[in-house]
This record gives structure tokens, sequence and C-alpha cells, in this order.
């Protein structure tokens, strides 16, 4: 990455409105470890880091562009799975359009600007590679079955 270096104020004075209201939320749960209040903020998180990284001047204009269209699958009422058919798992396809956003984003944004701007708990680069990784495993896998009931259509 090349441009001056980028500093992140790592004890802000003042709190983002979205930090203010996860931890009012999450004030409930146990702070030992990763429970279910980060898992039901895992796609707010995802999503408000794109609409932060859209925001902020460091970032390409085409790579906003990607942000963009990620938060503009998430608000949009057409989905691959539907939410209000599928339930919960409506939501899949949404985390699968930011997760492969922000992949890319990652790949062209300097790192730090990245973790600056992420919401959630742990680190945001870890975060968006294990998710990719999980919807690339588990995409191989469906292919994989959908090809052997294919094969076995086929042959039978």
């Amino acid at each position: 990455m090349k441009g001056p270096p980028i500093t992140i104020e790592l004890n802000p004075q003042e709190r983002r409105l979205y930090e203010r209201l996860r931890v009012h939320l999450t004030s409930s749960a146990t702070q030992a470890g990763s429970g279910i209040a980060d898992f039901l903020f895992f796609l707010p998180d995802l999503t408000i880091l794109l609409l932060r990284l859209m925001r902020d001047g460091r970032v390409p204009l085409f790579d906003k562009g990607i942000a963009l269209a990620g938060v503009a699958y998430v608000v949009s009422p057409i989905d691959v799975l539907p939410a209000l058919v599928f339930g919960p798992i409506g939501l899949l396809d949404d985390l699968f359009v930011v997760a492969a956003c922000l992949s890319r984003l990652v790949n062209h944004v300097h790192p730090d600007v990245v973790r600056g701007h992420w919401p959630g708990r742990g680190d945001a680069l870890g975060v968006i590679q294990e998710t990719t990784q999980w919807f690339e495993r588990e995409l191989n896998l469906r292919a994989r079955d959908l090809k052997r009931m294919l094969r076995a259509r086929r042959a039978g």
C-alpha cells in the first residue's frame, strides 16, 4: 500500500451511535466471550463496516461502489432467499454478499482502515476471512451434492 501512514485512534472519546446501541443491547449478555448477541449482530456489524468504508476518503471510488452494492443488497426487499419466507436462513444470502464485498475491499484498502471502522469484537480481517472461507466450503459441498444428484438421475 502506498501513501502516508494511517493513524487509528485506539480509544476514541466520542463513541459512535451504533456502538452505543450495540453495547446497550448486549450489556445483559456475558462479556466473557462471543455469545448469541455477537452472532445476532454479525450481519449488522459487517453492514455497518461497509457503510463506514463507503464514507472514508481513503477508500478508492470503485471500492466504494462495491460497498454500496453490498449495502443495497442487504436493504433491498428482493433477495435470493427472502427472510420473510425462509426465516433466519434467509439472511445467509445477505451475509454472503456482504462478506464477498468486504473480501474484495480487504484486498484493496489498507487493513488499518478496515480495522478502524470495525464495530464488532475481535479482528475485522479475521472475521471476514473466516466468513468467506465458511461460504466457500459450504458452496463447494453443496455443488458436489448437486452434481452427485444430477449424475444419479442421469444414470437412473
